[in-house]
């Protein structure tokens, strides 16, 4: 009988695979020999800035693209909007949100023109790794409560859905 790997280590892989891919990052960065194996607490960029705290802060108002990849939080799509806003004027971290860039784990890493988010230095590996975990801890037991819907499941509109249906108010 074939076992399905754990589902968490699964993703954990696909997280790998995709910095891999698409973040320039290299195997031998993510994984060695004292890190053989991926924290299942953390993801796995969180888990590399994390042990390469020497690489931050990174300033989002200097920082070319290939680095702006590297931030946790920061995605192609965030990093493309940095560079395309920052031509305008100097980006702030209401700027930042503006853009619509998550910043629970990039304030952690990043600095707006030298200064902090709330003035606070977070470059303390302890500190950011248990606000990363508690983040972390929180997203999973809200997945645990949300039930995965399945395409035999039969849903009953309310009338509210039908209304806005028939109105096209969605």
């Amino acid at each position: 009988m074939l076992q399905t790997p754990p589902l968490l280590r699964e993703n954990r892989l696909y997280q790998a695979d995709w910095l891999l891919r698409y973040y320039g990052f290299k195997a031998e960065e993510l994984l060695d020999e004292t890190h053989p194996n991926f924290n299942h607490l953390l993801d796995p960029k969180c888990e590399w800035a994390l042990r390469h705290l020497e690489c931050f802060p990174v300033d989002i108002n200097q920082a070319d693209f290939y680095t702006l990849l590297r931030v946790p939080g920061i995605g192609v799509t965030s990093a493309k909007r940095i560079i395309r806003a920052r031509r305008q004027f100097r980006l702030t971290f209401e700027n930042l949100k503006g853009l619509g860039i998550v910043l629970k784990r990039a304030i952690y890493f990043i600095t707006c023109s030298g200064t902090y988010f709330n003035h606070a230095r977070y470059l303390n590996a302890s500190f950011i790794e248990t606000n990363l975990l508690y983040q972390e801890k929180r997203s999973a037991s809200i997945l645990q409560q949300a039930k995965q819907l399945s395409l035999f499941d039969t849903l009953v509109p309310t009338k509210e859905d039908t209304k806005k249906c028939l109105t096209g108010n969605l």
